[in-house]
This record gives C-alpha cells, sequence and structure tokens, in this order.
C-alpha cells in the first residue's frame, strides 16, 4: 500500500527509506514498544520498484479482464517526447459493456525511439490491442490531437486504422474526433489579437526575466498596497495561461507604467498609453475570459461526448448576440471593455471578428457536426423528433417516449443508468445505439494530464527512470482501479525476496 501510495503521488522509489525513518521516528514517540515492527517495514528502492511493478501487473490483469465483457470501445491517442527525447506514445482506452458500465483507463505507454511515422505508430496501436485481445470489430471511435503522422490521408494512423477495420468488417466506418479542447484554442489565432499579446509578453518578460526590475516591481506594489502581488509568465503549452496574463497585466496596468517611469523605460512600452492599443487590450481580456470559461467547462475525466459538445454549441450561439451587440455599441458581456471609450469603427471592428471566431468554430468541430443528428437522439430522447431518428429505432423511441415512467426515470437517473435499465428484449436498438455514443472519446484531455504526470516524474532530476518504470508510474497515477492488496500480499515469495 506505501509503494502504491508513493507511484500516486509521482514520489521517486528511493522515497521508501525516508518514509520508513519517519514512521520509527513517530513509533519512539507514539509507541516505542512497537518500534522494531516498524523498523522491520521494507520500503527499499529495490522494494518499492519490485512492488510498483507487480501493482502495474494487477491493474493491467483487471484491466484486462474487463476489456473481455467490452460492446464497444474507443480509444485516445497522443505523441510527445520526454526529457531525454524519447517519442513517447500514450493510449487510453475507454470502454462500455452490456450493463452499461464504463472504463476510461490508462492502456501503455510505447516508447519509440526510430522515427514516429504512421505506419511505427500503427505497429505500437495494434500491438497493444492484440496483447489486450480486443476485436477490431469493436473499435468505434478514435481521438487524437491533429498531428499529421497521426491523421495523414493516406498514410497516417487513421487510415491504417480504418483499413484494418474493414479487413473484418467491411461496412464498419470509425468515427474519428480531434481533440476538443485543441480545436478551442486554435480557434483563437483568428482574433487577430498578435499585436497585444506581443506587447504584453514582452512586457512581462522585462519584469520577471531580470531579477533587479523584479524586486523593483515587488517593491512598488507592496507600498502600493495592491490585491495582485504579481505578473504572471506566459506559456504557449499552458492553456489558460494567455488569458490569466491579460487580465493580470490589466489589472496592474496603472502601477507597471509607473514602474516603467521610474526605471526609465516607458518610451519602449508606449502602446500602454495609446487609446486604441488598450481597447483592443480590453477587448482580448473580456474575449478570453470567455474562452478560458469555456475551456475550462471541457476540462475533466469521464465526461461524455454530447456534454463537451454542447458548451461548445452553446459558447457559439453566444457570438451571434456578442456580435449583434457589439455592433450597437453594447458591451454588458464585455466589463473591460465597457469602461474604455471605444470608437464606432473599433467596435465594428470586434464585431466582425466575433463573427469570425463563429465561422472558425463552425469548420474547426465538423467531425462533431457529423454526429449531432445522433447525440441528440441518446441525450434528449424524448424531445428528439421520431421522424428523423434512425429507421431501426423508431418503434422503440414511440415506446420510450409514450412511456411516464420511463420518462421519470430519465429525469431521476444518470443518462448510463437510464438506458441500462431498458429491457434488452424490449429496447435492443436503442441501448445499442446509447453505447455507441456514450463510448466516444470527446477529448485526449485524459492525455495531455498524464504527459504531465510523466514530465514531473521523468525530469532532469530523475531522468535514468526507465520507460517500463514510467509506464507503471502513470499507470497507477491515473488509475481508478484499486489493487487487491491482500491477494499481492499472500504472493510474499515474490514481494519480499533477498535483495
Amino acid at each position: 500500500m506505501l509503494s502504491h501510495k508513493l507511484a500516486k503521488q509521482s514520489k521517486p522509489f528511493s522515497d521508501g527509506e525516508f518514509l520508513t525513518d519517519c514512521m520509527v521516528e513517530a513509533a519512539i514517540i507514539l509507541c516505542p514498544e512497537n518500534k522494531a515492527q516498524f523498523e522491520n517495514v521494507s520500503l527499499s528502492r529495490r522494494t518499492v520498484t519490485r512492488r510498483v511493478e507487480v501493482i502495474d501487473e494487477e491493474l493491467s490483469g483487471e484491466l484486462s479482464k474487463k476489456a473481455e465483457d467490452f460492446t464497444y470501445f474507443s480509444i485516445a491517442l497522443d505523441e510527445s517526447t520526454d526529457i531525454k527525447d524519447t517519442a513517447q506514445l500514450l493510449i487510453f482506452i475507454r470502454g462500455i459493456n452490456d450493463r452499461f458500465e464504463i472504463v476510461e483507463e490508462f492502456l501503455a505507454m510505447e516508447s519509440m525511439r526510430g522515427t514516429t511515422r504512421g505506419s511505427d505508430l500503427y505497429d505500437k496501436v495494434s500491438g497493444c490491442l492484440e496483447r489486450l485481445n480486443l476485436p477490431w470489430t469493436k473499435l468505434l471511435n478514435v481521438t487524437t490531437d491533429g498531428s499529421p503522422n497521426l491523421t495523414g490521408k493516406n498514410v497516417g494512423l487513421l487510415q491504417r486504422i480504418q483499413d484494418r477495420v474493414r479487413e473484418d468488417s467491411p461496412n464498419s466506418d470509425l468515427i474519428f474526433l480531434h481533440y476538443i479542447i485543441h480545436q478551442e484554442a486554435l480557434c483563437k489565432s483568428v482574433l487577430e489579437l498578435d499585436h497585444v499579446a506581443k506587447t504584453v509578453v514582452k512586457l512581462v518578460n522585462f519584469i520577471r526575466a531580470r531579477g533587479l526590475n523584479h524586486r523593483q516591481f515587488i517593491q512598488l506594489l507592496e507600498e502600493s498596497e495592491t490585491e495582485h502581488t504579481d505578473v504572471l509568465y506566459h506559456s504557449n503549452v499552458c492553456w489558460l495561461s494567455l488569458g490569466k496574463v491579460f487580465r493580470r497585466v490589466w489589472d496592474l496596468r496603472g502601477e507597471i507604467w509607473t514602474f516603467l517611469e521610474t526605471v526609465g523605460k516607458a518610451d519602449e512600452f508606449a502602446d500602454l498609453q495609446d487609446p486604441a492599443w488598450l481597447c483592443d487590450f480590453a477587448f482580448g481580456v473580456d474575449v478570453m475570459s470567455h474562452l478560458n470559461d469555456l475551456n475550462l467547462k471541457l476540462q475533466g475525466k469521464n465526461m461524455f461526448v454530447h456534454e463537451l459538445y454542447s458548451f461548445m454549441q452553446a459558447f457559439k450561439a453566444k457570438l451571434t448576440p456578442f456580435s449583434q451587440q457589439m455592433t450597437n455599441k453594447c458591451f454588458t458581456h464585455f466589463p473591460t471593455l465597457d469602461t474604455m471609450d471605444v470608437p464606432l469603427c473599433q467596435s465594428n471592428s470586434y464585431s466582425i471578428t466575433l463573427t469570425d471566431l463563429h465561422s472558425e468554430f463552425n469548420r474547426r468541430f465538423s467531425d462533431f457536426a457529423k454526429i449531432e443528428h445522433e447525440l441528440d437522439l441518446v441525450s434528449s430522447p424524448f424531445s428528439f423528433d421520431r421522424e428523423k431518428a434512425p429507421v431501426d429505432v423508431q418503434l422503440e423511441l414511440i415506446d420510450i417516449q409514450c412511456d411516464p415512467a420511463l420518462k421519470e426515470k430519465f429525469t431521476t437517473s444518470t443518462l448510463d443508468h437510464f438506458y441500462c435499465s431498458l429491457k434488452e428484449t424490449q429496447f435492443p436498438n436503442m441501448r445499442r445505439h446509447a453505447q455507441r455514443m456514450l463510448v466516444l472519446f470527446g477529448s485526449t484531455y485524459v492525455c495531455e494530464q498524464t504527459f504531465s504526470v510523466m514530465n514531473y516524474n521523468k525530469s532532469r532530476y530523475r531522468s535514468r527512470l526507465t520507460d517500463k518504470h514510467l509506464s507503471s508510474v502513470l499507470r497507477i497515477s491515473t488509475s481508478d482501479m484499486t489493487p487487491d492488496f491482500d491477494d499481492l500480499a499472500k504472493r510474499g515469495d515474490r514481494l519480499n525476496c533477498s535483495h
């Protein structure tokens, strides 16, 4: 259990010895008569390593057992490099069985020391599925971050997977989705706020990157008793970084200008006194705030695709009144911009920008739009137009909509529990359709989150961590499954072998 906690919290295996010392010191004070028992607890680096390996095997075996019952499954893929420049392909699986039990777990981390072409990635993915004895015919969806080696038309990974599935089921069409949070972040490119971001980032770097400047700026904030204590660094890989940087710099713009005048650098940042630039800056603060709110809603594990898509659809619908109100110089939903005297030409320009953002959302989320009809059928069966439903579910849909008991159950239970309650003999097609939609991966958020765990574990202070042990740590730290510690403890000959 202690080895599991060390791995779960991404602690070095050698910390087990420190943990033993802490327990012994506590035992000396609390129960000195039991000190010897605590001293006999083996948590050496090698012991912790072996036990982490065994826990990894236990969790892998548990996942294999659950995978045997999958009716359908989906996978999420993302590829990045670790601190040793080794390409690591993370694979997550999301499966559903006839009881509508949904399992979303880390499947594998595949290390690639050579090329990372579509064929190389396909070999790794196919190998993982074969080890789990999962038939290709049950694969329903693949979600990626849209990189070329994954999505190439002819030789990319997705095309190879589609071809492999059609070998066993010629009429099967996989659902390919592009990571929804990544798409949302790419939509920001149409805002054309580069001239604002360039100045803001340059300003933050001037303050934060030089020790003397930073100390003087902090002193100024302390003297003025400002609520915010510092400006934030911007990172291109941090989802919400730019929006937070914009907000903090805007709130501190008065103090920043005073500081620039003090150090004689005001001329280099004359934009801070330009009314037109400040209006653009205020617009950027507000629109990035709206995007950040959307981004936070899209983050999380075990979310259904229709939930993610509804958040995105709601935001897209808001862009239309935003654009119209901007034309009329109504800034109700843009409180920062409302503090500025905005010329009509600029407000019209912002209106056009919001319209362009709306169009960009339509373009980038076309893959989700293809399955929107099916998602609505599953998420809102009682309001769905039965004439627009697929022929095979129309009669079942009529029975559902005319049953008041089912309507009551739909409002009081979760979606998966509702469809699980439908009788297989009476509603086989609706159950199958629900399984197909509920098992979809709408996001590779779990992959991105796991890469953060990977970079934390395999850092420059721990760069010799092997790929095998890194994979074990990632499985343990991200898994929702709990090992059977009683069963593991019975394998004493394996866990307590001599060093």
